[in-house]
This record gives C-alpha cells, structure tokens and sequence, in this order.
C-alpha cells in the first residue's frame, strides 16, 4: 500500500464545504490512471467501472472531514470560531491551524482556550472546551477587530487543523481525519490495481467519493445503484469487538439495520477468508449510507471500515486495519 498517497489526502484540509481542492487531486489522480470521473452540482466525484452484467454497486467512501469556520472577529482581535461536524474540541486546544480567506489568502494560527495560561488564569485547566471559551490566535500582529479585517479576514473563513500524520515501525498509522480519508485512500488503490492488472469484474461499479457526509447529506442523491457499500470507519471501544487491525462490519447504527443479505455475505467472506474482522453496533453514528436511504434512494446498504481508534480527535489504524479492509471489499465486488 502507497501510505504516502494517504498522507497527501490528509494534508489537503477539506472540511465540509470546502473540498475542491482534495477533489481536484484526487479527480487528477484518476485521470492519470486512464479513467474518465465526473461531479454532480455539490461536488462529489464519480468514476464508473463496467463489469459483465447490468447490476451496479457503488462503492462510497467521503473525503469531507471535520473542521471549524470563523463566526466572529471580537474587539481585541480574537477569532471566534463556529464548528463544522462533531470534533471533540478538547483535543483541538494547542493545534495548529489555517485559515483560508475568500480571496486565496492562508494564514497561520493555533486554536486556544480563552483561558489559556495557567500562570494567568485561575481557570485555565478547569474551563470547559466549547466554540464560546476558544478562538484562535493568529501568527500576525494584531490587537483589533480592524487590524484582523485588514488581513482579509471575514466571518465565514474556513479554519482547517494540522493532521500531524505519522506512520510508526509498528504499523500504526496516526493522523486526524482517517474518518473518512483512510477508506477513501482505500478506494483510490483499488482503482489504481482494477486498472493496472485490467481486472474484469462480474457487476459494474460506481465508486463514488462524497462531499458533505459529515454534515449529514453526502449521498443522499446517488446515480442510479442497485446497492452500496459504504466504506467508512470502524469504531472502537466500550462495548464493541473491533481494534485497530480489523475490518468493522457494523450491523447497526444510529440510523438503523444495515441490509441483512449484504452483511450476512461481508460475514461469510470475511469469515471464509479468514479476514480479521469483528461484528459490531455502533451506538452514536450515521453514514453515506443513512443519507441514501433517507435520500429516498432505492437501494439496499451495507457498512465497513477498518477499526479507528478515537474518532473526531487524534484517530489512529493499523497498517493490518487497512489490509483486512481492502481485501474484504475485493471480495465483495468479486475480485481476489
């Protein structure tokens, strides 16, 4: 696996509503390989690969992720910020940040708690982590709400974070936003070996990397499918069977049932092939797959993922995560 190419998705900062450009690498990526993509009117990519027989099954993977977005410049010059999706803002305190203006400027920052110095602030280890208690201090000089206007810094900027990726010699792969930018990764090699061995496949396929998942609405209009596969991130802990070097099947989540024929057959190839892999349900969680369905598209979904430890902070996988992953969804489409 080309753990570089993982690395570079991650670097993009592609927070809901602001994804052209990590779509314009990937579409780029695609083009180099020989395929022909295509976006709808909000920006989620498309490829197509025919296979022997009419019955289409999208595979989905988003490359939306989390973020922040300035709401307020206050009078001292703080950047107040509204949040984009659920990150869990007390791992975002310290980090590094970007802010991108309207008119291509970027500048640098760090996310802070407005009670940030413990030799100030009685309260500066006690103060809760929300979008009113923190703001970003910027890398530029200023001490007014006009000096920061002067930058070219407006309300509705988006405010990406510093992934701080890293690959140990132990397999782990730690970064923000593997939710979702592993499986998208995943997808992307498997096109790249569909084309490089020219596999021939028994259905067609429609792989389908999406834009607004995070906020709830990525899919929920799809090219005409008879099914997905949507491949997202397992989650890990109280209550659940899956680590960091598994494939998750989920059989339920926040939405509902996922469709009972499709995971039963991601069970039995898993289980077949000797995959590692766990069974779970996962109590806080929804998916491009609940957003097709509520979408009103007519189609049946399945949920998988390899296991991802601390979702919407500082995530973590496993090389072997990923690997369980990828073969269990060349099973699925019929290709090993």
């Amino acid at each position: 696996m080309d753990i570089k190419l993982l690395e570079k998705l991650t670097s993009f900062g592609s927070p809901s509503g602001y994804t052209t450009n990590i779509i314009k690498f990937i579409n780029d990526y695609l083009v180099s390989l020989g395929y022909m993509p295509f976006t709808n009117q909000k920006g989620n990519l498309y490829v197509k690969v025919s296979g022997d027989n009419d019955y289409t099954i999208a595979l989905s993977a988003h490359v939306d992720t989390l973020g922040l977005m300035v709401r307020q410049i206050d009078n001292d010059g703080k950047i107040m910020f509204t949040q984009i999706g659920g990150p869990i803002l007390n791992t975002y305190d310290g980090e590094y940040c970007k802010i991108h203006t309207r008119d291509g400027k970027v500048y640098t920052g760090t996310i802070l708690s407005t009670s940030p110095s413990a030799h100030v602030y009685v309260d500066a280890r006690t103060k809760e982590r929300n979008c009113d208690n923190m703001y970003i201090r910027i890398d530029e000089v200023v001490y007014t709400k006009a000096d920061v206007l002067k930058l070219g810094i407006n309300n509705g900027d988006f405010i990406t974070i510093d992934p701080k990726f890293t690959y140990t010699k132990t397999g782990f792969i730690k970064t923000r936003f593997l939710d979702d930018l592993a499986s998208a990764f995943l997808l992307l090699e498997l096109l790249k070996e569909i084309k490089t061995y020219n596999l021939q496949l028994p259905n067609n396929l429609l792989f389908a990397f999406t834009t607004y998942e995070e906020v709830g609405h990525g899919a929920a209009s799809l090219p005409d499918v008879n099914e997905i596969l949507v491949v997202d991130m397992g989650c890990i802990g109280n209550g659940l069977n899956c680590t960091e070097e598994m494939v998750s099947i989920c059989a339920k989540d926040s939405s509902g049932p996922y469709d009972y024929n499709m995971t039963s057959k991601l069970i039995d190839l898993a289980k077949k092939h000797n995959l590692s892999y766990a069974i779970d349900v996962y109590p806080f969680y929804s998916s491009d797959g609940s957003a097709a369905l509520k979408g009103g598209n007519d189609v049946k979904c399945a949920l998988i993922g390899a296991g991802i430890h601390a979702s919407h902070g500082m995530e973590r996988t496993h090389i072997n995560g990923l690997k369980n992953t990828y073969e269990l969804i060349k099973l699925y489409i019929g290709q090993k």
